[in-house]
């Protein structure tokens, strides 16, 4: 006659193999069309982050008014951040912030359908959170 077995303590051991060996939580994908806060005039932009070599980079691909209505602005066409690189659950490179005319250390942060985007200037930083369009 077998004898049953006692599964309990191989789910135990297997439970602590799947925990050891799970990876570390992936970066959230940045790539897709993000709708920027509004700026000091209420305009917002729509950023289109894609793949640049082995980062990601951000161009402002259309700009709204205040009411909403597409505007022919200087800033469609610009570059807002490139060489974001996957560091941990964030991707770190560079962006440019077109009212200051600056170029910052970057942080892009994705949760979801919202996307922290900061930046640093020595020790002050600002962010702001984007929405995902697509």
């Amino acid at each position: 006659m077998t004898r049953p077995i006692d599964i309990k303590p191989h789910l135990a051991a297997m439970s602590v193999v799947f925990t050891l060996g799970a990876p570390t939580a992936l970066a959230a994908d940045p790539v897709g069309l993000w709708r920027t806060q509004p700026d000091q005039k209420g305009q917002v932009a729509n950023v289109k982050a894609t793949p640049c070599g082995s980062a990601i980079c951000g161009t402002i691909v259309k700009v709204y008014d205040r009411g909403g209505t597409p505007i022919a602005a200087p800033t469609v066409g610009q570059k807002v951040f490139w060489d974001m690189a996957r560091q941990g659950t964030d991707y770190v490179g560079r962006a440019f912030v077109p009212a200051h005319q600056r170029e910052y250390r970057g942080r892009l942060s994705v949760a979801g359908n919202r996307m922290t985007v900061s930046g640093c200037l020595g020790p002050v930083c600002q962010s702001q959170v984007w929405t995902r369009l697509q």
